[in-house]
């Protein structure tokens, strides 16, 4: 994923653009891999060949200090070697690709490269235009207020020398890009609806030499602004622009240099990499995209690009241990602007504050309940007051008080069933069930806590005293999330309407993170080490994958034949966690090694594994196995 907080391009397996959002990170994706990505080719010598069709070897990668990828594409039966540096500019909102093409034969040859593009701007891909504009040689992709003005030119200087525009995907019409090839383009200069375009290089290429192609996406919101930031690149040439761009993230990651000195050397690369995905998915307005992987909509109904307040929360607690702030903040206030007047947050929103999409009904058996997880209310607070303890920034939280701090534990507070003295139920943070959750009510306990330290910090000795007291009770009431009989602390429970317990027994690793990262015992941890036990005896490592799944008989990607279910880098790292604590350094360090030997040769994280293969399931990157990665890596080298 490469990006600058307004423009966010995702590039597949095949270096190819995947998904291209503006203008906020994870919203107006205006190409989808459901089914359209750009594409390259290449002519040489009466031969043609895309470069996803399954005669290239291509290998991936990005740039440790800098959000720039690092791709090779080789073809040994056209003896050429495509190699590219691809970046968003920090400054512009521009897609900028240098693909240096290399002759591998030994006779000067005629190479042809097309670069395809196809968006979507119009929702349903009927509405827009595209059309080559003469005057500057650009063509321009448009619909309302979106304008996307495409352009290239060899390191000479000369610009491509043919183009083609289209129709993609409606009346019968496959697209444009087949009129590449031949070789040759037909010049068709307008199209309205479904769109395509293609530009050729026509490339002169002396034996074992290589040229420079410089190819652009301006991103604007009319065809005149475009044209303004086309211009100014045009003026300074790529190579400077690469440069600005490569000491912005330079720039970005000195922030937290001294804390970073203090990591391993094995660790280092993989801890810089997964910083620069967590900020790539980081709208400018605040909001925090949990994967901006569009491919999810290939075998779901939605994306994952969308705020889920608890993934924010998680996203930024390794950079505001690394010591960034204006993240954070951003977030923050993101939150407080969303916050119901009830004083909680809804189940995901769009990263322009409006409400995202839910399964989570109303009711529940005939009775009316919130479609929320509280888990995410007590997130953001606790999360503050991680910012409050490592920026000290009394200002700014001081600032958060009454918008967000204290509706939102006025509500937590009051969100608490009297039979039990514990939180009432909502959906667990898996977003599955709905009950009283072990997790959930974990970390709402330490946010009232935190809560209570600021209200006592900024002098509202009423809301401390209140907010501490229903802690207490929860703390009190807790020792219900115990199962006896299988020692190990289970899922949860449901309250029902007689007043009975309905107790859900599941092993889940969210219980034992919870009870031990917030704090949820009365100094009391044999029953964590219990449970860590009962992980280590049926969840982790049961597969040929190891990890350990979320939970006993998850059936999300459901393998064939199943487990008890796929392992998840979240989960495992929290185990990784669990072993730094009780000072086991050799196995939290083993997964560690895990995690990293099975992301991608870039280094990105999915969601989940394949049991038995290994291969990456569900959305890729996931911000959140990024986030704990960070989290762990600071953890074993007690980067605090």
């Amino acid at each position: 994923m490469l990006g600058n907080g307004t423009l966010t391009v995702g590039l597949n397996e095949h270096g190819l653009v995947h998904d291209f959002y503006y203008p906020y990170v994870g919203l107006e994706n205006l190409t989808t891999a459901r089914s359209v990505h750009h594409k390259i080719g290449v002519w040489i010598d009466g031969q043609f060949s895309w470069v996803d069709d399954g005669s290239w070897e291509i290998s991936v990668n990005f740039e440790s200090d800098a959000l720039v990828s690092s791709i090779r594409m080789h073809h040994a039966g056209l003896q050429i070697e495509l190699l590219l540096n691809d970046f968003v500019d920090s400054e512009f909102n521009s897609f900028n690709r240098i693909i240096n093409v290399k002759n591998e034969a030994d006779e000067e040859r005629d190479v042809r490269v097309f670069m395809h593009q196809v968006f979507q701007i119009s929702r349903a891909g009927r509405a827009d235009t595209a059309l080559f504009v003469p005057d500057d040689n650009y063509i321009l992709d448009y619909k309302g207020r979106c304008c996307l003005l495409i352009y290239g030119q060899t390191e000479d200087g000369k610009v491509y020398d043919q183009f083609a525009v289209g129709n993609y995907g409606i009346e019968g019409k496959e697209g444009t890009f087949r009129d590449a090839e031949d070789g040759e383009l037909s010049g068709s200069a307008v199209e309205h609806g479904g769109v395509d375009s293609v530009i050729r290089f026509d490339l002169h290429v002396a034996a074992q030499d290589q040229t420079k192609i410089n190819y652009w996406i301006v991103a604007a919101d009319s065809q005149f602004s475009a044209e303004a930031v086309h211009n100014k690149i045009k003026d300074q040439g790529l190579s400077k622009r690469l440069l600005t761009t490569r000491g912005y993230w330079n720039h970005w990651l000195s922030i937290a240099g001294n804390k970073l000195h203090r990591v391993d050397a094995e660790y280092l690369e993989a801890t810089k990499k997964s910083l620069m995905v967590v900020k790539a998915h980081i709208d400018k307005h605040g909001g925090i995209i949990a994967s901006c992987d569009s491919s999810i909509y290939n075998f779901g109904r939605d994306y994952y690009s969308y705020v889920w307040p608890r993934d924010g929360a998680y996203a930024i607690w390794p950079l505001i241990r690394l010591g960034y702030t204006e993240e954070p903040k951003k977030f923050f206030e993101f939150c407080r602007d969303i916050l119901t007047p009830d004083g909680y947050l809804m189940h995901k929103y769009q990263p322009d504050r409006a409400i995202g999409s839910t399964w989570h009904p109303m009711l529940h058996g005939n009775r009316k309940e919130l479609a929320i997880q509280e888990d995410e209310t007590a997130s953001v607070v606790y999360m503050l007051g991680e910012y409050f303890e490592y920026s000290k920034d009394e200002v700014f939280v001081r600032g958060m008080y009454d918008g967000f701090v204290k509706p939102a534990a006025n509500f937590m507070a009051s969100f608490i069933d009297p039979q039990t003295n514990l939180p009432h139920a909502s959906y667990d943070l898996w977003e599955e069930k709905f009950l009283t959750n072990t997790y959930t009510a974990a970390i709402t306990y330490q946010a009232l806590l935190v809560a209570a330290d600021f209200a006592e910090r900024f002098e509202h000795p009423d809301d401390a005293t209140r907010w501490r007291d229903v802690a207490e009770g929860i703390l009190k009431g807790s020792q219900v999330f115990f199962d006896g009989e299988r020692s190990l602390y289970r899922k949860g429970y449901l309250l029902q309407q007689d007043g009975s317990l309905q107790f859900d027994n599941t092993l889940d690793v969210s219980s034992l993170y919870g009870v031990m990262m917030f704090g949820m015992h009365t100094h009391d941890v044999e029953p964590l080490h219990q449970t860590m036990t009962a992980i280590e005896n049926i969840l982790l490592d049961k597969t040929p994958s190891l990890g350990s799944p979320r939970y006993e008989h998850d059936n999300y990607f459901v393998s064939d034949p199943p487990y008890l279910g796929n392992p998840w880098f979240v989960t495992t790292l929290w185990i990784a966690q669990y072993y730094v604590r009780v000072h086991q350094m050799d196995k939290a360090k083993q997964y560690v090694a895990w995690t990293m030997q099975h992301a991608l040769p870039s280094g990105v994280l999915s969601e989940q594994l394949h049991p038995e293969t290994g291969a990456h399931l569900s959305v890729t990157p996931l911000v959140w196995s990024h986030a704990e990665l960070i989290n762990t890596i600071l953890d074993i080298n007690k980067v605090t």
